[in-house]
């Protein structure tokens, strides 16, 4: 493994994005050991507890398992890491990042729409209050800060509305990797989606009217233009 050293500044988080793409671009292979904590920070001249906080962070992504007294061996990712690589994943070329985000988008839409049918069928009196309030706040045309803001505020409202924790997890993850793959990019690709306040609207109606049916197909319906849009940029 030829690794360059690393500044002295970049400590724990910069050894992470660097095993991490090593992992996720087979550079080390699945199933092979990692060199020992001495011998890492001797190759990337750092100490051994940003080596060590590193280390752990990376058996916390799932890709690596930290064996007591023996080696810390390489995991195959596909088989053992989380939501959280898919930043990663992107960063290290592995996947297209239009792939990733064209993979993101299907399971965006089948979260929400079924989130917004839980919803629709079981929210309490105030969190149907929360999302009409937040549909009726989304701006007819505007800033992307203010755009994206308001939409993803509708969809906290929903997810929280449907009682699904997992829903709400993978929201977070979601959201995040969005962020680190680029907002502009991803709302310029997703304009016909983020910018329709009246299909909001829409939704924020069938789900306050505790219609399960017609909530889920709406929701259906919006995210899928997401969907499109990145199946076409594929093309």
């Amino acid at each position: 493994m030829d690794l360059a050293p690393i500044a002295r500044t970049a400590v724990s988080d910069t050894i992470f994005g660097r095993l991490v793409e090593e992992i996720l671009t087979g550079r080390l292979p699945a199933g092979e050991p990692l060199p020992s904590e001495r011998e890492l920070s001797l190759t990337l001249q750092v100490n051994r507890h940003a080596v060590r906080e590193a280390l752990k962070r990376l058996q916390q992504a799932g890709l690596v398992r930290i064996s007591h007294g023996g080696k810390t061996r390489v995991l195959n990712w596909r088989t053992s890491a989380g939501l959280d690589a898919l930043t990663g994943l992107a960063a290290a070329g592995v996947i297209p990042t239009q792939q990733i985000i064209g993979d993101v988008a299907v399971m965006r839409r089948s979260i929400a729409a079924d989130a917004a049918r839980l919803c629709a069928r079981g929210a309490s009196p105030e969190q149907r209050a929360a999302i009409t309030t937040a549909a009726a706040a989304y701006p007819a045309s505007g800033e992307l800060e203010l755009v994206l803001e308001a939409d993803l505020t509708f969809w906290i409202a929903v997810i929280d509305g449907s009682g699904n924790i997992a829903y709400r997890l993978a929201l977070n993850t979601l959201t995040a990797a969005f962020e680190d793959m680029g907002r502009e990019a991803i709302y310029a690709l997703g304009a016909a989606e983020f910018a329709d306040r009246s299909a909001h609207l829409d939704l924020a109606a069938a789900i306050a009217a505790a219609d399960e049916d017609t909530a889920y197909r709406l929701a259906e319906e919006l995210l899928t233009r997401f969907v499109n849009a990145c199946q076409n940029w594929e093309r």
